[in-house]
């Protein structure tokens, strides 16, 4: 009995024309009468209407993820939902503990900061004579990579953050020193994954001159970019 309420009360859904749904075998689905949908955005209402265990979740999948818009739930659960929750967050104890954290947040965000810079620089790792333009390069890279919700490599804790870097320099030269981002490529498995190898390899090619510490071109197209990017420095 209680697996055959869960099902019922639970589901994940996907939108479907004319305002439908769709269940997780393709059947189409209408909300029951009584329920309305509460959009995504507030995780502190969400969090209280679905801990109730009555709700379907409405999903869509963009490229290889999955996004959540919503939840449809009865309407006098989200509307007590939004009433608990909103005399939580008057309280002064709340309002003093939003500041903490935030507070909290840009302090860890700004120790991550210096710490990836200084890990790009690492990877970079170009000689003397181009140290200044490794450090205009780092920040640039850093400032690109790390915004939270960016969706970056350098946002994963799944890698070491020297390999994070690495990634993260590449990525940009990848979109900034070459063409990639005019690039017709052909809708073939693997095709765009060797294209930016070949594109990674050019780049790492380019670096080599800086960590060596030759003679460069002024048509250098990192110079070029750095200059676009910082074009008063």
């Amino acid at each position: 009995m209680k697996d055959q309420q869960t099902e019922k009360d639970i589901r994940i859904v996907r939108p479907a024309n004319g305002g439908k749904l769709t269940g997780e075998n393709g059947e189409i689905l209408s909300p029951p009468q009584g329920w309305t949908f509460l959009p995504a955005g507030d995780a502190g209402v969400t969090r209280k209407v679905t801990s109730k265990g009555k709700y379907w979740k409405v999903e869509v999948r963009k490229g290889r993820r999955t996004i959540s818009l919503g939840i449809w739930a009865p309407a006098d659960t989200i509307l007590q939902a939004q009433q608990e929750v909103q005399a939580m967050r008057s309280t002064e104890e709340y309002k003093k503990k939003k500041i903490y954290t935030a507070e909290r947040r840009e302090k860890k965000q700004a120790e991550y900061d210096a710490e990836f810079c200084q890990a790009v620089e690492r990877y970079l790792n170009f000689h003397s004579n181009y140290k200044e333009l490794e450090q205009k390069l780092a920040r640039i890279v850093t400032a690109h990579a790390i915004p939270i919700g960016s969706g970056t490599v350098a946002r994963t804790q799944l890698i070491p953050i020297e390999e994070r870097a690495a990634h993260a320099v590449i990525a940009w030269m990848r979109h900034q020193t070459t063409s990639y981002d005019n690039m017709k490529i052909a809708r073939i498995k693997g095709e765009r994954r060797s294209i930016r190898r070949q594109l990674a390899q050019i780049s790492v090619n380019l670096l080599t001159g800086y960590r060596e510490g030759k003679d460069i071109d002024g048509n250098c197209p990192l110079q070029q970019a750095l200059h676009k990017a910082i074009p008063n420095k």
